[in-house]
């Protein structure tokens, strides 16, 4: 019985131990864990500690402000209020949202379809919800915040273009940034970024954009504000100072205003290419963009068949017409194909590699030497000079002036516009080149195509005595000097005065739009939209088939200080639609110059 008693108490002793043994190495492993998070570890999950305690809020940089060339302001910025939504601090983000429906009077559902937009952002990272709330929305959000921590009211920096669609060809505007556009800036950018979309907003982004702030904030469990620990603030973007006058550009979009006034202006200084005007219409007003646009809006934008998105002045190219006589006229004149004083006779038609071609003088213009022929426009006097130059020459010397490549210009979507030739015909038309094609080419028609900023170089380039300059926006852009051309000086004098008799003597193209005190040198062009079979009187025409108007010009005639370069798109004749155009600005310009100059 003893021996019964005795192995029952040993096999309970044995179990006690063990037992002991366990609760032993259990303590031993939780004092490791302890002594492993506390000591070891123990930096590491205090910072987490914090970190899970702190907020980092973003602190949007000021959009850099932009000037005219006498500092008069063109964009700046106004205080909008966002509503942002924290996922991370919501336990219900339908019923926040649905707050947030009745708050801004919009259907639920729609802010709930938000969601879907963000579902890529961490949770922690407030996302926007709606813009531009009025004040007494951000009252009722912030009545109500600690019922709805999740909500938040962020103050952003809004732009504002004072001068509205006057001035939207060369500005552009800002938008928010696409995923495209995130996924491309390597970082610079992140989802709601306002970043630039077109003009100069868009080419000086990096400038204008600045560096955004931060602050860093003790919340508690609820994510309620308890202390703020420091803050980061927020570097402005710079300043930029442009070269545009303000009240030409104002006078220069006036003339483009209203129904059917579609084309293209561009003011610049022949001197070293800086641009005082640039006009496309019709135009957008780009204060639409600086919140999100409505469908309906959009809708308008892309469907208008006259395209305001587009910048004329640089994006579209248009075939040059009988401006680009001077071009015809400095080749043959630098060729030594023609002399000054070279005549060649017009009775109103001529035969050309056996097809007859007509003047658009009927009666003919008698005999013509190289300055009469531009004065004039006389057309058998350049279809004769393309016979006598060829194709090749005449696109090597349109070349030379510009046509064909971009100018350089400091904003972006410019096109190069086109040069034929018949590497050019060959290569894109699968045809030789027939050499009646020079012809229509030899008074700017057929395939030679150009933008009217192209023809504002080109009228700079013979107005300075053949120096191309760049044009540029920005009043300290880094542009390339004048460069001086392979053009002969006597063939651009011929030119000069070509066009001076154009505008201030009579029977000239541009006669009307001469300027008193100005001493204004131009050169009207009218591009045939229609076959001169169907042409009737461009005016009992449907608009889509009126001529295309030019007029391009530069002032005084020494010296020269202005180049203005209007195209009126189905405008009709060049000297009844885009002359007095151009005569205005040279008016309000050299007036304005002169009243300045005062004491």
């Amino acid at each position: 019985m003893q021996e019964v008693v005795r192995e029952h108490r040993d096999d309970l002793i044995l179990r006690i131990r063990v037992l002991a043994a366990l609760v032993v190495g259990l303590l031993a492993v939780i004092g490791a864990g302890y002594w492993y998070v506390q000591l070891v570890r123990g930096d590491e999950y205090r910072r987490l500690a914090d970190e899970n305690r702190l907020r980092k809020l973003f602190i949007q940089a000021p959009r850099g402000l932009i000037y005219d060339r006498r500092k008069r302001l063109l964009v700046e910025n106004i205080p909008s209020y966002n509503l942002m939504l924290d996922r991370s601090r919501s336990q219900n983000v339908e019923k926040a949202l649905g707050f947030a429906a009745e708050v801004l009077g919009r259907r639920p559902e729609d802010l709930l379809a938000l969601l879907d937009r963000y579902r890529s952002v961490p949770a922690f990272t407030p996302v926007l919800v709606a813009e531009n709330l009025t004040l007494p929305q951000v009252s009722r959000v912030g009545a109500l915040s600690f019922e709805y921590p999740e909500l938040e009211v962020e103050v952003q920096h809004l732009r504002l273009y004072r001068h509205g669609a006057q001035t939207a060809a060369f500005l552009g505007y800002v938008g928010e940034a696409t995923q495209q556009e995130i996924d491309a800036a390597d970082g610079a950018y992140k989802v709601g970024d306002l970043v630039g979309k077109k003009g100069i907003e868009q080419a000086y982004d990096a400038v204008l954009r600045g560096r955004g702030g931060e602050r860093t904030v003790v919340v508690d469990s609820r994510g309620e504000l308890l202390d703020e620990l420091q803050q980061k603030p927020a570097v402005p973007g710079k300043t930029l100072h442009l070269t545009i006058d303000l009240e030409l550009q104002q006078e220069a979009a006036r003339w483009l205003e209203g129904p059917e006034k579609v084309g293209a202006i561009v003011a610049m200084d022949p001197r070293d290419g800086a641009i005082l005007a640039l006009v496309s219409s019709p135009g957008y007003d780009p204060n639409l963009f600086t919140r999100r646009l409505q469908a309906d809006e959009w809708n308008a934008l892309i469907q208008d068949p006259h395209r305001p998105l587009q910048n004329r002045a640089i994006q579209n190219t248009y075939s040059p017409g009988s401006t680009f006589k001077m071009v015809m006229a400095t080749a043959g004149l630098t060729e030594g194909l023609v002399r000054e004083d070279t005549r060649v006779f017009c009775s109103g038609s001529g035969v050309f590699y056996g097809r007859r071609f007509r003047c658009w003088r009927s009666g003919g213009h008698g005999a013509m030497d190289a300055r009469a022929a531009i004065k004039n426009s006389c057309d058998i006097y350049f279809y004769t000079l393309g016979q006598k130059l060829g194709i090749e020459r005449i696109a090597r010397y349109a070349r030379t002036f510009g046509f064909g490549r971009l100018t350089g210009i400091d904003i972006g979507g410019e096109k190069a516009g086109l040069v034929p030739d018949t590497a050019w015909s060959l290569k894109e038309r699968g045809t030789k080149w027939y050499a009646g094609e020079t012809i229509s080419v030899a008074i700017g028609q057929g395939p030679v195509l150009s933008t009217p900023l192209q023809m504002a170089t080109m009228t700079a380039m013979i107005a300075n005595g053949g120096y191309r300059v760049t044009p540029h926006l920005i009043a300290a852009a880094d542009v390339p000097p004048p460069q001086h051309v392979p053009l002969d000086a006597r063939a651009l004098r011929v030119v000069r005065e070509g066009m001076w008799a154009v505008v201030n003597e009579p029977g000239g193209t541009g006669w009307a739009a001469r300027v008193a005190g100005a001493e204004m040198a131009g050169k009207t062009g009218t591009v045939q939209v229609i076959g001169q079979a169907q042409r009737t009187d461009t005016r009992s025409l449907p608009f889509k088939y009126r001529d295309h108007a030019w007029f391009t010009s530069f002032a005084p005639l020494h010296n020269p200080e202005l180049v203005v370069v209007v195209f009126a798109e189905h405008g009709g004749s060049g000297s009844k639609s885009a002359a007095p155009i151009a005569q205005a600005l040279h008016a309000k310009y050299f007036k304005d110059l002169l009243h300045s100059a005062a004491p």
